[in-house]
């Protein structure tokens, strides 16, 4: 089936945040697009509102008439909607054409030339920062994003002049191995998701694999110090980026009074006086990136500048929901331990005379079960830890996994508690003075609480 011969896309999990940017892109196409996602939420009701037609329960009867027809409806599902599930056995054994995300976006953007930002943690924020540099250049690109920009208000940027598309190429089920970059990524890579890869030089092999499908006349772009050993083919420009070591680096580094400054440095010169429009310190590491894929695609210096300096961040990275002189609040996806690591280093560094409090949800069985040791060496970076229910996405519980396994080895001077996600909200309301610095972190559902405890908060 070819894309241009569809008439109908009908999404199995419409709502992420990855999807979510697929239902956009077909949207815009001028394609009829419907689908089901298993609860409904803000991203969601947007949807709707530009046109989706979505449902919340399992039901194949509620599949629209127009979308029952195998010629011309394509089935697009995400890794996390179980094989069970009863529309998927409904299409499936009716023939359909039924691809992953990661393979229609690896379709879709095939003929364009991909910025692919991949690596454990930041490549949100990376890819990001890079589509609005890009987009804001007289080069532009489209985007396809992991995170909903704070700049577009969307996950997905499109463009009529260009050829470039930056897309964040997950790991997640090995999807990133569907694209073909013209400019890849790494972040980091740290292990993560060892449900899928079992073993941490699996993942490792993963990563290395996403570094062979690089087009002959591409470039890769690695964080210094990974244990990453990268096969790019022969004809690709290996570069290296680093706050203070690389090809592309920064110096000159200055952090204060809620600003940084730092001076840019590459193959192709010096940009002096870089100052983020998000300043926590690791969108050093984030920045220096996105100027490298910038220029290597031709934006100029104060093209990168002025692009840095307004960008707006992303929603739950680093986002700040609040900012008083005695209360802030911060909203922060970090879901691996490193992540967390780095938002704790972040924060200590932009506060470093306020006690800063992390309300953290952890993200899965699997990955709390693999590295709950590791979670909470983090989380003792805090001053106050207050730890919520494990958020359980696609799996079912694992006998002895709780979030209790990471409270017992946090660190005894920090000052800790637990909550049942339940209670949450009334337990900051009941507190609501005591906070300085208060960070609502993971990758689940806390997140949606956050505007009732930014008003909480707000009254104080």
């Amino acid at each position: 089936m070819e894309l241009k011969d569809i008439k109908s896309i009908y999404f199995l999990g419409a709502g992420g945040i990855g999807m979510s940017a697929l239902v956009r892109y077909f949207l815009a196409e001028g394609k009829k697009v419907a689908g089901y996602d298993r609860t409904a939420c803000a991203l969601t009701d947007r949807l709707i509102e530009e046109g989706a037609e979505l449902h919340f329960e399992e039901n194949p009867e509620l599949i629209p008439e127009e979308f029952r027809d195998k010629a011309t409806t394509l089935v697009i599902y995400t890794p996390a909607i179980p094989r069970d599930h009863a529309e998927w056995e409904y299409f499936r054994n009716n023939g359909f054409e039924i691809k992953k995300r990661a393979e229609v976006l690896g379709l879709i953007t095939r003929d364009k030339r991909g910025l692919c930002i991949a690596g454990t943690h930041g490549k949100t924020s990376t890819s990001t920062m890079t589509a609005h540099l890009m987009h804001r250049s007289h080069v532009d690109s489209a985007a396809f994003l992991g995170g909903i920009s704070k700049n577009y208000h969307s996950n997905l940027i499109l463009s009529d002049k260009s050829d470039f598309v930056v897309i964040e190429a997950d790991e997640y089920d090995r999807s990133f191995l569907q694209l073909t970059p013209y400019i890849a990524v790494v972040t980091a890579t740290d292990p993560d998701h060892l449900d899928i890869y079992g073993t941490k030089e699996n993942y490792l092999e993963g990563f290395a694999q996403f570094t062979e499908r690089i087009r002959k006349d591409g470039y890769l772009i690695v964080h210094e110090g990974l244990e990453l050993v990268p096969r790019p083919a022969e004809g690709v420009t290996l570069y290296t980026y680093g706050r203070e070591s690389g090809d592309f680096h920064a110096e000159n580094i200055r952090i204060g009074g809620g600003r940084i400054l730092f001076d840019y440095v590459s193959p192709f010169g010096t940009i002096k006086d870089i100052e983020p429009g998000v300043p926590v310190s690791i969108n050093i590491d984030n920045g220096i990136a996105a100027m490298a894929v910038s220029q290597l695609c031709g934006a100029t210096d104060e093209e990168l500048r002025e692009a840095m300096a307004d960008f707006a961040g992303v929603e739950r990275r680093f986002d700040f929901k609040l900012k008083k002189e005695n209360i802030v609040l911060l909203s922060d996806y970090a879901h691996h331990p490193d992540e967390i690591k780095a938002c704790a280093k972040s924060m200590k560094e932009l506060y470093d005379d306020r006690k800063i409090t992390a309300m953290f949800q952890p993200h899965l069985y699997s990955r709390t079960n693999d590295f709950y040791r590791e979670f909470a060496e983090s989380l003792s970076l805090f001053d106050e830890v207050i730890l919520l229910d494990i958020y359980p996405a696609r799996e079912l519980p694992i006998p002895g996994v709780t979030s209790k396994l990471i409270y017992d080895l946090i660190d005894e001077k920090v000052q800790k508690s637990m909550c049942s996600r339940a209670e949450a909200v009334n337990l900051i309301r009941q507190r609501k003075d005591e906070f300085e610095v208060l960070i609502c972190l993971g990758a689940g559902d806390l997140d949606s609480d956050v505007p009732q405890i930014t008003e909480i908060l707000r009254e104080c």
